[in-house]
């Protein structure tokens, strides 16, 4: 079988060592729209190295960008990568990214679940650095055609929206170079910047990266309803729902509760196909 969960799930974890600075941090907030307009003091602090604070998504591309998916090479997992599909994200910050960060990254199977048709992978990362833990971080990625192998078929998490009107809606536009500047934070699949490719996929252009779409959300979640502060941010998760396309607008909507914020994330020029559900910004 394709997939040895047992194997998988006992496999010894994979430790790698993983750095960043200023410029990272940087280029990654660019890649997620950061900067409009340049002078804006709002912005500086995600673009400007003497004001420089961390948006916590900046997790999913520490070190080496991608390189969780490199659990899908763990023993007992041997699977054709074109049938794989990022189906969630989640991260627990333990304690704020610095901007300059030198860390141990521990990475492994955690979970494996049978849907029949499909599998779905639970990779964890966790990181530390000599202080202690930064954060945890879980990829759900979905294998299609890879079920079947007599495993538990897992939790179905949903997040109910409230039944009100949203309390805030906000609007990002997504540039049209913007996934190609995206993915110089370390996702280089070609789906997302040669059209040629992206046809083979089913795609009539290429699209956004679903964590460029997660990292926008962040930012759009923290600038208006945590007042700026990105070490509010507790924890933040997700289900990529749909694709968008650069050049689109995600309509992005918020409800208030006690300690977290509760966001459903749309294209506008689709009439509001899904992009992001059952998505919570935990915080402080």
């Amino acid at each position: 079988m394709p997939i040895d969960a047992a194997k998988a799930l006992a496999a010894d974890p994979r430790l790698g060592d993983i750095g960043w600075d200023h410029k990272d941090i940087q280029l990654y907030h660019l890649g997620l729209g950061a900067g409009r307009p340049a002078t804006d003091p709002d912005e500086l602090r995600y673009t400007l190295e003497s004001k420089l604070h961390v948006l916590p998504s900046f997790a999913t591309v520490a070190g080496a960008g991608m390189a969780m998916m490199g659990g899908l090479a763990a023993p007992g997992i041997d699977i054709n990568l074109a049938h794989v599909l990022h189906g969630g994200q989640s991260i627990e910050l333990h304690r704020p990214i610095p901007v300059k960060g030198r860390a141990t990254s521990t990475a492994r199977v955690a979970a494996l679940y049978d849907k029949g048709k499909a599998a779905v992978v639970v990779l964890r990362t966790e990181v530390a650095d000599a202080d202690g833990p930064l954060w945890t971080s879980d990829a759900q990625i979905f294998v299609r055609g890879e079920g079947g192998f007599g495993g538990e078929r897992g939790p179905s998490v949903r997040e109910e929206l409230p039944e009100r009107a949203p309390d805030r809606v906000e609007e990002r536009h997504i540039r049209k170079d913007q996934a190609l500047l995206y993915r110089l934070s370390g996702d280089w699949n070609p789906l997302h910047a040669d059209p040629e490719f992206a046809k083979t996929a089913g795609f009539d252009q290429p699209i956004l990266h679903g964590l460029c779409s997660y990292g926008m959300t962040l930012k759009a979640v923290v600038d208006t309803a945590l007042g700026g502060d990105v070490s509010r941010v507790r924890a933040y998760r997700t289900r990529f729902a749909g694709i968008v396309f650069p050049g689109e607008t995600l309509r992005i909507r918020m409800w208030r509760e006690p300690g977290r914020v509760l966001v459903s994330v749309t294209a506008v020029e689709r009439d509001d196909a899904p992009v992001l559900a059952d998505t919570v910004v935990e915080h402080a």
